[in-house]
């Protein structure tokens, strides 16, 4: 886990600079709705208050934008654009469960979902997520280090199918989506649904957490360092249908956890479909380059289409 440890560690540099401490709010016309209407479940310490930060390096010629000590976990709904499919996709952005890449790998994903009429659901969730420190090597294998973010998750699930009519969404087309660590939680939800993390809080608890399908996106957190599944993701036949993208030259090896998860998708009969690409690195998003893998999002739609979530291509 050495070199996810340096991918992480370069994410949160790049992210040090231009600090301006703020909460993170969406562009105007998008409120964040709170997700939950109390006191938060297991909440821990922040070292500080929520701040947003802009690296200079740039990915797709463009800066990141990270946000990290999320004590108060949001959603923000994005409305369909032109016709509505009725599938709603919730984005869990990566960062390592320290930063949240809220641009590169949250609105960005957004704006591709809505132009394709899914509406987008773009969580929040607690950052940092103890002990996933960079500096260590104990992130991987223990499920309370990131029980915060799998209730978020959860909370988030419920709440989109519980406000289904409301928002104009068909309660049994509800996908996740998330890359890097993001891709872990969505393996996370897709896998430990029915383990419930938190006491209900009012009538939306009563709604599945079961995603209805999943991508992940260059996930990480999949493997133990012996390159066998983690155990905290134990994928059954109910586990739901799932894509998988992954470029080879990842340097967080990367291209293990996508093969070791999708290996396991299929011993259980999970419907599974996975795109490994020679060239791609890690973080990438939706930012436009000269590798075919900048191509991936028609896949996606492509297999949204053949589970029925979307309309099929030509039609």
């Amino acid at each position: 886990m050495k070199s996810w440890t340096v991918a992480l560690s370069l994410l949160i540099v790049c992210a040090s600079v231009h600090a301006d401490p703020m909460v993170w709010q969406p562009t105007a016309g998008h409120t964040q709705i709170p997700l939950w209407p109390g006191t938060v479940p297991d909440a821990r310490p922040m070292p500080g208050p929520e701040y947003v930060k802009e690296g200079t390096s740039l990915i797709g010629g463009k800066t990141v934008i990270a946000i990290s000590n999320v004590s108060q976990p949001t959603m923000t709904v994005y409305a369909p654009q032109g016709s509505n499919t009725g599938a709603a996709v919730v984005v869990f952005p990566g960062g390592g469960f320290q930063i949240l890449a809220m641009d590169l790998e949250g609105t960005e994903f957004c704006d591709w979902l809505t132009s394709r009429g899914v509406t987008c659901v773009l969580l929040k969730y607690r950052v940092p997520s103890e002990p996933y420190r960079w500096q260590c090597d104990c992130r991987p294998h223990n499920l309370e280090v990131s029980v915060q973010a799998l209730e978020d998750a959860q909370r988030a699930l419920r709440l989109v199918r519980f406000n289904a009519a409301q928002w104009n969404i068909d309660p049994h087309k509800v996908g996740v989506l998330g890359t890097s660590a993001g891709g872990y939680l969505v393996a996370e939800i897709s896998t430990l649904y029915k383990r419930r993390l938190y006491a209900p809080v009012d009538a939306a608890d009563k709604e599945s957490s079961r995603p209805d399908f999943a991508l992940a996106i260059y996930p990480g957190h999949l493997t133990t360092d012996d390159v066998r599944l983690n155990r905290n993701v134990p994928v059954t036949h109910e586990t739901p249908p799932t894509f998988l993208l992954q470029a080879e030259d990842d340097y967080t090896d990367g291209v293990n956890q996508a093969l070791v998860y999708y290996t396991a998708l299929k011993n259980a009969d999970v419907p599974a479909e996975m795109h490994l690409y020679a060239h791609g690195g890690h973080a990438f998003g939706l930012r436009p380059t000269s590798d075919p893998i900048t191509h991936w999002p028609a896949l996606a739609e492509a297999w949204m289409g053949t589970l029925g979530m979307i309309p099929a291509a030509g039609r």
